[in-house]
């Protein structure tokens, strides 16, 4: 199959999202068929190992991100002309998942879309706006009502998308992990990189933003320091909230046991400092099927999680994880049961929480050739709009120009 995955990232600046998309064009690419990441341009040094196509973009202000400009970018256009794209799957609501809903509708191929994010809560910070967070979560279900086939990481976060008014079917497609087993020179070598040799290592790795919980993640250090002082809490990312983070680490006074190492781009780095940690710890309300605990569980590294939480879903607690509730105070105490608990629950996360993305991709893959497979006996048609009839007008002019 030709398959065109459409995200709003592309490397360096990968969030969760756009992981996954490079997971679904390397897996994709590795097993046979031909998968496009199409998406804003950014600087990336590394040379991927499938296909790309991007797109002009500009720099958004105070943001790590980049705004797409598909539609203007006639390079871009024509090199995607060239291509007969099977399936058109967005990852985002936003320009990329338009603009491949633009190009599905043209081609008469199947669109899938992935509902990813908690776009609500995204709106209510940028906007201050209860009335505008709203709308916008309205444009974003219409979005999906257009799609073929609607798709979202685990059962929880479909009912996000459910709470937000989407009335239609969604399947679960959940995400993968390569799976990976650290060795003592593994472990040993992430020790000496970071000056971890002989404490206790409590591990975040994310975009630093205070919406995925870090403020109550520093309090919950300035606690559990009273009583513990061999110990390093390491956080591992980037974003925009990252110098407020260490500004407050000083202001709390643990500026001393924190270490703040920046965005990882080298998997056997990273891999090896979730080898090192003895738990990730990860209270975000934001994030709905985080990789970075299904990466942690590939090393035998346990999660610490919000219970109830959509990143919750599958961890049991003092089973293969551990659950405590929204505060500093239940943070501490659950960072405290790690030392006699710790190496069995993580055991038993490497048993149960890593799923492989070969195994996952063509559970994907099989629902790509049934939508595929719907259109060619004409079972499904193409659905149409005035937004979307206006794009596949408009793009199939644009494209009849000898550009």
């Amino acid at each position: 199959m030709i398959i065109g995955e459409f995200c709003d990232v592309y490397p360096p600046q990968l969030d969760g999202v756009g992981t996954v998309v490079d997971a679904y064009c390397s897996t994709f690419t590795a097993l046979g068929d031909t998968c496009y990441y199409i998406a804003p341009a950014a600087p990336d040094p590394t040379k991927r190992t499938y296909p790309v196509l991007t797109y002009d973009s500009i720099r958004v202000p105070k943001e790590a991100y980049h705004f797409g400009l598909p539609e203007t970018d006639l390079a871009f256009q024509k090199a995607l002309r060239a291509i007969q794209l099977d399936v058109v799957h967005a990852h985002s609501p936003f320009s990329a998942g338009h603009f491949g809903a633009a190009e599905a509708f043209r081609r008469r191929v199947p669109l899938v879309a992935t509902f990813h994010s908690k776009y609500y809560d995204d709106f209510l910070k940028k906007t201050g706006s209860e009335a505008l967070a709203k709308l916008g979560v309205k444009l974003v279900v219409g979005f999906y009502e257009k799609c073929d086939e609607v798709w979202a990481v685990n059962e929880a976060t479909g009912q996000v998308l459910r709470d937000y008014g989407y009335a239609g079917e969604v399947h679960v497609m959940p995400n993968g992990t390569n799976l990976w087993y650290p060795t003592d020179d593994d472990r040993a070598a992430a020790e000496e990189r970071f000056g971890l040799k002989g404490k206790q290592v409590f591990l975040f790795v994310g975009q630093h933003n205070f919406k995925k919980n870090t403020r109550h993640i520093l309090e919950a250090v300035k606690l559990y320091s009273k009583s513990h002082g061999d110990f390093r809490m390491v956080f591992a990312g980037q974003g925009p909230d990252a110098a407020a983070m260490k500004k407050l680490a000083s202001s709390l006074g643990v500026d001393g046991v924190t270490e703040f190492v920046g965005h990882i781009m080298d998997r056997s780095v990273i891999m090896g400092l979730y080898a090192r940690a003895d738990l990730l710890v990860f209270p975000s309300l934001y994030d709905n099927a985080p990789m970075v605990v299904r990466e942690a569980a590939a090393a035998g590294t346990p999660a610490l999680l919000i219970r109830g939480s959509c990143a919750a879903e599958g961890v049991e607690d003092g089973v293969n994880g551990f659950l405590c509730g929204d505060s500093p105070e239940e943070i501490a105490a659950c960072m405290a049961r790690v030392k006699a608990e710790g190496e069995a629950v993580g055991k038993k996360a490497r048993e149960t929480i890593p799923l492989a993305w070969d195994t996952v991709i063509r559970q994907a893959r099989g629902r790509y050739e049934a939508l595929a497979e719907k259109y060619r006996t004409g079972e499904l048609s193409r659905k149409s709009d005035w937004f979307f009839s206006l794009a596949d007008r408009a793009t199939e002019w644009w494209n009849s120009l000898d550009l």
